[in-house]
């Protein structure tokens, strides 16, 4: 359980406690905080308040946080494009809108539930109940390749190689903007966004070293498709560091314009080439996805218009 002293300062005296507690706590939605406020977690002095109560001076707030609950991940007859299989890992081609592991919100339906029903449950242990096997991830709205560990000894090998970045990935994207050089790089820390605790930001606070490579494979004016080669796997890395130079990823909702091309359904983002020195072998192991229909659809339109000067 976790509690948090919120001190109010002078110019908050007057407003509405639960407008006031989104200010304070933007790491939890306004539906969170609502429960939490209607349990009784949220009290001053030992009392519990009430949304619509106008705040006071010298008040101090106690916000009360539930422990979450377990989640357990179960096997789920979900199909996988398995690109490649053998006794200690494989490699998946994970199709956009599906979600890596069980979290609040996407308790099932995930590839781990897929994964453990394949597997049926010979997966690494390493990520614990949740995240079986799981040695690196994709965000949901991100396409294409990842490698899973079916032994514990694989699971240690391949995150070995990602912690001294040895293994290759190449992800392709369509960004905003006309990119100035045909290649380029970003080398900047990210962390949590010190304004908004949902999102990650290029941050020198509580941050780690992160670095991605790019090269223009196609320019179409206001649109540029690019490869993006990654040193380091931080969370949203290519999305943020992109977004940073100010060429943030079509359909991106949470790092590009507000205005953002909401009929990609995310982020126009696949995780096209991987490769690794094989655990148990010591081979090296290339794989290459194609890229899925919704990105040459996309491309074959901002081909057109690029010929037509018409531009979303």
């Amino acid at each position: 359980m976790e509690q948090r002293e919120l001190t109010l300062a002078p110019e908050s005296v007057g407003l509405r406690l639960d407008r006031w507690l989104a200010e304070q706590c933007p790491d939890l939605s306004r539906s969170q905080l609502q429960n939490l406020i209607e349990a009784g977690s949220v009290t001053c002095n030992g009392s519990p308040l009430n949304k619509k109560d106008k705040l006071k001076a010298g008040q101090t707030i106690l916000l009360t946080l539930p422990d979450p609950q377990p989640i357990e991940a179960q096997p789920q007859n979900i199909p996988l494009d398995i690109v490649y299989e053998d006794d200690s890992l494989l490699v998946v081609n994970k199709p956009k809108g599906m979600v890596v592991h069980p979290a609040p919100g996407n308790p099932d339906g995930t590839m781990v539930n897929a994964l453990l029903w394949h597997c049926a449950g010979r997966l690494s242990g390493i990520g614990g109940a949740i995240r079986p096997g799981i040695v690196h991830r994709i965000d949901k709205d991100t396409s294409g390749l990842l490698v899973v560990a079916k032994t514990d000894a694989a699971h240690q090998a391949l995150t070995e190689q990602m912690s001294v970045h040895s293994i290759h990935r190449v992800y392709h994207a369509v960004v905003y903007g006309n990119l100035k050089e045909d290649t380029g790089f970003v080398e900047a820390p990210i962390g949590r966004d010190p304004k908004d605790r949902k999102k990650m930001a290029v941050t020198q606070q509580n941050s780690k070293y992160a670095y991605t490579g790019w090269q223009v494979l196609e320019r179409f004016g206001n649109f540029t498709y690019i490869a993006c080669k990654l040193k380091t796997g931080r969370t949203h890395q290519i999305r943020v560091h992109m977004a940073s130079i100010g060429h943030p990823l079509a359909g991106d909702a949470v790092y590009g314009p507000k205005n953002c091309i909401r009929s990609l359904n995310g982020q126009c983002l696949h995780a096209k080439e991987l490769g690794f020195v094989h655990p148990a072998t010591g081979e090296w192991m290339q794989f290459d996805s194609s890229l899925p229909d919704w990105f040459q659809d996309y491309l074959s339109r901002l081909r057109k218009e690029s010929r037509h000067g018409a531009f979303e």
